[in-house]
């Protein structure tokens, strides 16, 4: 197979992530300390491969000015981004509890919500097909990052959709088109970064590491510490060992 396809494929295979937690998000009855703990650890999971796999990557192959100017790049536009979509009815996207609007409420906010969820997705998955560059192998590592942070993401924001009304077909539709979009992003990735230089790469690296902190502050971190409070950082930090150590078993 062609690598741009295989670059698809695992796009696809963290994105899907999505849509197997928000299946137990819907279908479950998950206590709502529990749901905030699984995303507190996917935020510690996200931190930890933004750190040692993006940015530390980031650094050695366009060093500190391309590296410092995409990050703050990235989370500048996710954060501008973010806060329209707020305004339009997403702010609470990931939430668990009462607090997603409904249609009812904020008309309009449906569509919101579907693109934040495709803001919140398409950085990550650009940089698994990055990922590949150089030696047509993918890093494990940031699929299995990808992966086990998007599980509570699609979980706790699939409960939320529910508490505020939306349907089975709404929130199974927004999912699994976002995973299709990230296995698009992964190839797309690849196959636009094949032919630029290293220091733009680098750049490419740190914009989505910017916005991926951006978004954890801005949308993780609220729910997470909701329900679990003085444990929320416990769970982070649970969360941020586990990837370190796959980052380390996979170097």
């Amino acid at each position: 197979m062609p690598s741009w396809f295989i670059a698809g494929l695992w796009g696809l295979l963290g994105g899907s992530a999505l849509v197997l937690g928000a299946a137990v998000g819907y279908f479950a009855r998950l206590p709502q300390r529990l749901i905030a703990a699984i995303m507190a650890f996917g935020a510690g999971v996200l931190i930890s491969a933004l750190s040692f796999e993006l940015m530390d990557k980031a650094f050695q192959r366009g060093g500190f000015d391309s590296t410092a100017i995409g990050f703050i790049s990235g989370a500048t536009v996710y954060t501008l981004a973010n806060w329209f979509l707020s305004t339009q009815g997403a702010k609470h996207r990931k939430r668990s509890g009462q607090k997603q609007p409904s249609e009812a409420d904020n008309s309009g906010s449906g569509a919101a919500i579907a693109v934040g969820a495709l803001l919140d997705g398409i950085p990550e998955s650009i940089v698994i097909g990055v990922s590949m560059l150089g030696g047509g192998v993918v890093s494990w590592v940031t699929v299995a990052a990808v992966f086990l942070s998007n599980v509570p993401e699609g979980l706790s924001s699939a409960a939320g959709m529910k508490q505020a009304g939306r349907s089975l077909k709404y929130i199974f539709g927004i999912w699994s088109l976002i995973a299709i979009s990230s296995g698009i992003a992964a190839l797309f990735g690849y196959v636009v970064f094949s032919h630029v230089s290293t220091e733009i790469i680098a750049a490419t690296d740190a914009i989505a590491a910017g916005a991926i902190l951006a978004m954890i502050a801005d949308t993780m971190i609220p729910e997470a510490f909701e329900y679990t409070h003085d444990f929320a950082g416990l769970i982070t930090v649970c969360g941020f060992l586990a990837a370190f150590v796959l980052s380390k078993l996979g170097g």
